[in-house]
């Protein structure tokens, strides 16, 4: 037989190596090391990979927990991938919204309203749709008519003229917005999830985090400490998204220039809220227009300002922050939602 008719055996794809690492069963499966993460993702971002390697991938950081180390990797590849940001394009605060509301409705929301009219610039980014039966904040924002932008330069303008710009994942960084529309093929959260809270674009010196199980704040905080995140502050909030529970104790992480601090923000309300039938943004135009009374929807606000407050002015403690809150509220201005 001539050897020219035999087929050449395959090479090994460039991205196999990292998924043996993942997957090499119990005794021979070990992390990824920060440089190897951002490898792996920035080859998964770029479209040098399969798609059967990227849910080999995901599934496989699923099952054996990402660490810090894989986190900080996979956000360093994010940030080298991503659009590039302008210079000079700066927030005071990075809020991530990639949850979508399913219990209550969107109180969060008029949160960064009032500390946009504190005179902070607030940047939001986030994602939309991958969970049905939820409300987004890109949706919600819509309808309030409440600034969303399509680019960077778009995002400058608003932080400038109106302090609050929301700008979708999929307008600076495309790949990763693909991948987290994978969970309904998948059926799991994937490190996805995680590491989208965690890209603060903008690179603001104060972020908020939400958490869909207590157990993950330690990942964040350890994450952010590793990408130099001066000040980050980590909770469970409502539906994964960044918003206090009145009615639970909320333990909340912060992270203040490399030093761990925590504390348990006490409930306000001791009676059983029940979940609404569908979130709106109704319910948040009626209460800050002052048309309707509504005692979750406030508490909800007041108390997610205080504790974004508190991550944006380390030196502001819970009771001066609780009270700048009230202040905001008492004074906002009621035609910023019509």
């Amino acid at each position: 037989m001539n050897d020219s008719s035999v087929p050449p055996l395959p090479s090994e794809h460039a991205f196999a190596p990292y998924l043996r690492i993942l997957g090499k069963g119990k005794t021979g499966t070990r992390s990824l090391s920060r440089e190897e993460a951002r490898t792996a993702f920035s080859m998964i971002l770029q479209g040098d990979t399969e798609p059967l390697q990227i849910g080999a991938f995901l599934m496989l950081l699923r099952v054996k927990e990402e660490t810090p180390e894989e986190l900080a990797g996979f956000v360093d590849a994010c940030r080298e991938t991503m659009t590039a940001v302008p210079s000079g394009l700066h927030a005071d605060l990075d809020w991530s919204c990639y949850a979508g509301k399913k219990h209550q409705h969107p109180w969060f929301i008029l949160s960064m309203l009032l500390l946009a009219q504190a005179g902070y610039r607030v940047f939001i980014h986030g994602t939309n749709g991958h969970t049905p039966g939820r409300l987004y904040a890109e949706d919600a924002m819509r309808q309030l008519q409440l600034p969303i932008a399509a680019n960077w330069a778009e995002v400058a303008q608003q932080l400038d003229s109106e302090q609050l710009s929301y700008l979708p994942l999929e307008h600076f960084c495309a790949p990763l917005q693909e991948m987290m529309q994978l969970r309904p093929l998948l059926g799991l959260r994937s490190p996805v999830n995680t590491l989208s809270r965690l890209i603060n674009p903008l690179r603001a010196p104060a972020s908020l985090q939400s958490v869909f199980h207590p157990a993950y704040a330690r990942l964040h905080q350890e994450a952010d400490e590793l990408l130099k995140q001066p000040r980050a502050l980590v909770f469970k909030g409502d539906s994964g998204e960044v918003e206090i529970k009145p009615q639970a104790d909320t333990r909340i992480a912060l992270l203040h220039h490399e030093q761990h601090d925590g504390w348990v923000l006490p409930r306000v309300m001791n009676e059983r809220i029940d979940s609404v039938a569908e979130p709106s943004v109704e319910p948040l135009r009626a209460l800050w227009r002052d048309n309707k009374d509504d005692t979750y929807g406030l508490n909800a606000t007041l108390a997610t300002t205080t504790v974004a407050l508190m991550v944006l002015d380390p030196k502001t403690d819970l009771t001066a922050a609780a009270q700048r809150a009230r202040e905001l509220w008492d004074d906002r201005d009621i035609s910023r939602i019509r």
